[in-house]
């Protein structure tokens, strides 16, 4: 099926650069609309994106109904012109990113330090990472994918370190990190324009067949996925992320948790399925013969990092970096059932990261506990949605059903089972049991019989409690809906719209 070129004068049309640019205008225009009154900045934020997942919402519904469009911005046409799609993996992974953002702005609203409570850079950088990460999702050429890449991360730079301090430091980290991804990724962009003449990925895709095994293709296919599992977070070019969700604030580590590294990841699906096709032969394209390897070692080794922490935001960190290495695993088998658990899982752990550090942070903004150790006996005097959301998201992240998370797992072990990887099959379900061994753990201190115990739980503030139920009933959704999600997404793959 052929894309439809972007013309309409239907609003329907225009979605996706609305979805850019309400976030985006806001945001650089936050310290002029908040210079008087610096206290609306966290309202104005919350309506925007507000605004952005009904308007995600009704991009998914024009997406499903018409199918993908392709935009050539200016009326410049391929390789010229800068390119976006529109597709269904694009339409739901925006509404995914914005629901959770909602969720996290809502729950930011009560956990928010007192320096940062009115401090409208602060929410304005939200915004603009915000509107970084949908044109990320959007763009379809490898430069703009750079721009909007880096526009996310400067933020994110940012955000990390506004708490001041020791966060400075691991800001810096992050930082000096991403800009060595950077550059890896513009070197790899290089080699690819001196090979084809062309950044635009279409255009590359009908130009790397007959070129697919020059030296310059594949040093750049390398190079820009060196530069992207650094922003990924890909073992071993994980060291930033611990350090980095550790120390951001507790108001925006669900927001960093659950879209950067998984945006990161579209793109080089983006890339890969793009340029490269569907369903191909893996073992035919030397730069993804590795890939599922590197997948494997993350899924594992990132799990066994998770289950010997004491600290609980490292712990979570570490477990987002093993469940990286599933959607890895995923997306690189070559088959649809791969793919489709891949991209399901990516959907579904952008919701339980996000939740995890929830729950982290609400943790430690009314008990003032941080370790594993501090948690004894917690769960006899906390709320109670605080102690269903955490097993709910355990539930999730082990994979059992009826989450969103089991039928993502799922799909990957019986697209690891057709392409006769078992190895791979055996990293999910070895994964799968190091999640579950650090939640045991979890839960063992959690419901520890306690020296004393009050009469009654703590009361949270209701906007934790909307985003942590709206955490939980969507982990469950998800998996009643795994089968249209992921058919979806499989329309993309296969009808040209990826």
């Amino acid at each position: 099926m052929k894309m439809k070129l972007w013309g309409s004068s239907k609003m329907s049309s225009h979605l996706p650069i609305l979805l850019f640019l309400a976030p985006f205008f806001m945001g650089v225009s936050m310290p002029i609309l908040t210079s008087k009154k610096p206290e609306l900045s966290p309202n104005i934020t919350l309506a925007t994106v507000s605004i952005m997942v009904v308007l995600a919402i009704l991009n998914l519904r024009v997406v499903l109904l018409e199918g993908p469009i392709e935009y050539a911005f200016g009326g410049w046409s391929a390789p010229l012109g800068i390119a976006w799609v529109n597709d269904s993996i694009a339409a739901i992974v925006v509404l995914t990113i914005s629901v959770v953002s909602l969720l996290s702005v809502i729950y930011g609203r009560v956990v928010v330090t007192s320096e940062l409570a009115k401090n409208t850079p602060h929410y304005a950088l939200i915004l603009i990472m915000m509107s970084g990460l949908v044109g990320l999702i959007f763009a379809a050429d490898l430069f703009n994918i750079f721009v909007f890449l880096e526009v996310a991360a400067l933020t994110g730079y940012a955000l990390v370190g506004a708490s001041g301090g020791k966060s400075l430091v691991y800001a810096l980290r992050y930082l000096l990190l991403g800009t060595l991804g950077a550059t890896l990724y513009l070197l790899g962009v290089s080699y690819l324009y001196v090979a084809t003449g062309t950044l635009n990925m279409a255009d590359l895709a009908d130009r790397l067949p007959e070129l697919i095994t020059s030296t310059a293709v594949a040093a750049g296919l390398i190079f820009i996925f060196l530069g992207l599992s650094i922003k990924m977070a890909l073992i071993p070019l994980h060291s930033w992320l611990p350090d980095a969700y550790v120390s951001a604030p507790s108001s925006v580590a669900p927001l960093l948790a659950s879209t950067v590294t998984k945006v990161a990841l579209v793109a080089w699906v983006r890339i890969e399925y793009m340029l490269i096709g569907p369903n191909v032969d893996v073992s035919r394209v030397p730069v993804l013969v590795l890939l599922e390897e590197l997948g494997v070692i993350a899924a594992l080794i990132g799990g066994a990092l998770a289950l010997i922490q004491t600290d609980l935001k490292r712990m979570f960190a570490y477990g987002g970096v093993s469940h990286i290495g599933l959607i890895l695993i995923g997306v690189s088998l070559g088959n649809d059932i791969g793919f489709a658990g891949g991209m399901f899982y990516l959907i579904n752990d952008a919701v339980m990261q996000a939740g995890l550090f929830m729950i982290a942070g609400v943790v430690l903004y009314y008990h003032n506990v941080s370790t594993l150790d501090e948690l004894k006996g917690l769960g006899h005097i906390a709320s109670p949605w605080l102690t269903a959301t955490l097993i709910v998201v355990a539930i999730g992240m082990v994979g059992l059903p009826p989450t969103g998370g089991f039928f993502g797992k799922w799909n990957i072990i019986l697209g690891a089972l057709e392409a006769q990887h078992y190895i791979a099959a055996f990293a999910v379900v070895a994964s799968t049991l190091l999640t579950f061994g650090y939640f045991l753990k979890v839960f063992a201190k959690w419901f520890h019989h306690p020296q004393s115990v009050e009469a009654n739980s703590i009361v949270i503030e209701r906007g934790l409690r909307v985003s942590l139920g709206a955490i939980s009933f969507l982990i469950i959704a998800l998996g009643f809906m795994s089968d249209s999600v992921t058919q979806s997404l499989l329309a993309s793959l296969n009808n040209g719209g990826l």
